[in-house]
């Protein structure tokens, strides 16, 4: 979700200055950074593993990788690579980012809470679906978001699938708030790629998405 053409790296928000004289306190902020630094190093890795795909390779095209922060607490989970973002090969690149970034922005929620990736991150025809979705789950257990997004049918149903402890079957209720795990919500928008021309269209994707930020207002502020 960033204008700029790179492929994204993982990188941790700018943090204030640890309060000098507060024991608890900074005890706090060096467990804050341990996990911080650990999520950084675990996405990474997984990038690395994404991006060196044989598949891909063999195919002359390069997989798409996440964008966003990797201590995210708003994963969004669209169903493929658009054009643009097979381009650059980064997730929400392009017309599909900035749509989610003006919503995001009106709902009041901060953009550098936001995660985004695909549940296809391979480009060519013949992609291996159990790497996508270990890659899938991998990104999950990483971030432990509070809330995933998912857009469009497809991605609902790889959610699914990843089987995950605890996980209850998500349904297709678009702009629902559902349980999902014990730790996490979800909530089914329309796919965003498939938003963005028809005034109709956009008028059920902003339906359902807004209910992302009453989720946001009911949060705990700390």
């Amino acid at each position: 979700m960033s204008p700029e053409p790179t492929r994204p790296r993982p990188q941790a928000a700018s943090r204030p200055p640890r309060r000098p004289g507060s024991e608890i306190g900074g005890a706090r902020d060096e467990i804050q950074e341990a996990y911080l630094n650990r999520a950084i190093a675990e996405i990474s890795e997984l990038q690395d593993e994404i991006g060196a795909c044989p598949g891909c390779r063999e195919a002359g095209v390069m997989p798409v990788l996440a964008s966003g922060s990797p201590q995210a607490e708003i994963m969004l989970v669209k169903p493929a690579a658009s054009l643009a973002e097979r381009q650059e090969g980064v997730a929400f690149f392009g017309r599909a980012g900035t749509a989610v970034l003006k919503s995001v922005q009106r709902l009041g929620i901060e953009p550098l809470t936001l995660y985004g990736t695909l549940a296809v991150k391979c480009t060519h025809p013949d992609h291996d679906q159990g790497a996508q979705l270990r890659w899938l789950a991998a990104e999950v257990r990483i971030l432990d978001p509070k809330i995933v997004v998912s857009m469009g049918e497809p991605a609902l149903d790889a959610l699914n699938r990843l089987d995950l402890p605890m996980a209850a079957p998500l349904e297709s209720r678009p702009g629902d708030l559902q349980r999902w795990t014990p730790a996490s919500e979800a909530l089914l928008v329309p796919d965003i790629d498939e938003s963005l021309d028809e005034q109709a269209a956009k008028r059920a994707f902003w339906d359902a998405f807004r209910a992302l930020g009453e989720w946001h207002q009911a949060q705990a502020p700390f």
